[in-house]
């Protein structure tokens, strides 16, 4: 049975949307997560810099992943969205310190974002075994 998961956000009322949906496929379960941007969402505040809005935005995804009972280290998919291309230098380590465990695929694309203070957005796909 599927099963969808929220984060509370009022984005995910007003656009129907579930934070994370957990497919149970055979021996394993696909969680998809929706991406998560830096917003800090226990204090609703977005921090200026790109580093900063990355490590949130895995930490959004991290908490994602755990209310299917996943995490980080099952990650088979990441999709990086960034505001300017410029900041693929930065980003890439604090991407790979989230990531190293898992050794996903990865796809990196310049995008503009929904609010311009976004700098970036992070989906991602974990496989989880049941």
């Amino acid at each position: 049975m599927i099963q969808r998961y929220s984060s509370g956000s009022a984005f995910e009322q007003t656009f129907g949307y579930s934070r994370a949906v957990a497919i149970p496929n055979g021996d394993w379960t696909e969680v998809l997560v929706s991406g998560c941007s830096g917003f800090d969402y226990s204090t609703m505040t977005l921090a200026p810099d790109v580093e900063t809005q990355t490590r949130q935005a895995f930490a959004n995804v991290a908490a994602a992943l755990a209310k299917a009972g996943a995490g980080l280290e099952h990650l088979v998919r990441v999709r990086i969205y960034l505001a300017d291309g410029a900041d693929f230098d930065a980003i890439a380590p604090i991407v790979g310190d989230h990531c190293r465990a898992a050794m996903p695929a990865n796809t990196s694309i310049v995008a503009r974002l929904l609010d311009p203070a976004m700098k970036i957005e992070i989906e991602v796909d974990a496989r989880l075994p049941r």
